[in-house]
């Protein structure tokens, strides 16, 4: 609220004209943006954005992508269609350039930089689990980097290879097409299978249909005291690979 109403949270009988005022609205850069409307005079106040220009570079972010208020995407970074970043992720353009190819999806807790000059590419549709690290390195397509893996600068990692969680990746370790890295640190264990890759893709489509659906139903919310009776399940479309195995 605006700093001549915010005393006024206090008064009998304002507190419900202002508690409607917390709204999400939709940059033209494609991030949500936190907003407090100040229902008494129209102040709009600014809490959060994603997006942040450095040294004269402005990150570019495709209309269909989705980039979460809580995150945050700095300077030299291009981000391509139906990319998903997810919140706590950071995108840090300030030293190099960081390239995000169409149907990526960065999720919770990420980091992705470089050393000084250097360009980070993920090709289209690559998959970079729960807080894993992309410093430096080249990320094939369609590959998937577990949750709190670690892929060091100059890594070559070849199209539709799998590094699996918590591995850490070498600094200059060139990984050819198709390949399962796992370990600390890594090593090549064995290609990946056509099953395997299949239950890759089918995965990386539901991040890639997530941010049309964040666009359309995300809101800020109040919190329910109790669940409701008549809750829907939600649909269990995907499985674990081992799962998946059996």
């Amino acid at each position: 609220v605006c700093t001549l109403h915010a005393l006024r949270w206090r008064w009998p009988g304002y507190g419900s004209h202002l508690r409607k005022s917390v709204k999400l609205l939709t940059a033209e850069n494609g991030s949500i943006r936190r907003v407090f409307l100040c229902a008494l005079c129209g102040y709009i106040k600014y809490l959060a954005m994603a997006i942040y220009e450095f040294d004269g570079y402005k990150p570019v972010v495709n209309e269909s992508a989705f980039v979460h208020p809580q995150a945050a995407v700095t300077g030299n970074v291009t981000i391509g269609k139906d990319v998903y970043i997810a919140p706590g992720a950071t995108i840090r353009g300030d030293w190099g350039k960081i390239v995000i190819k169409d149907g990526c999806n960065v999720q919770e807790n990420c980091t992705i930089h470089m050393f000084p000059g250097v360009t980070v590419v993920l090709e289209e549709s690559a998959h970079i689990g729960h807080g894993a690290i992309i410093h430096g390195a080249h990320i094939g397509r369609n590959c998937l980097v577990g949750m709190n893996a670690v892929v060091m600068d100059n890594v070559e990692l070849g199209k539709e290879s799998i590094v699996g969680a918590l591995a850490f990746v070498k600094e200059g370790m060139t990984i050819p097409e198709r390949k399962l890295v796992v370990g600390n640190p890594a090593n090549i264990v064995k290609d990946v299978s056509d099953e395997m890759i299949k239950w890759k893709t089918q995965g990386t489509k539901l991040y890639q249909q997530l941010p049309s659906q964040l666009h359309s139903s995300l809101k800020e919310c109040k919190p329910l005291r109790e669940e409701p009776t008549d809750r829907p399940s939600q649909s269990a479309n995907y499985e674990t690979w081992g799962n998946r195995k059996k």
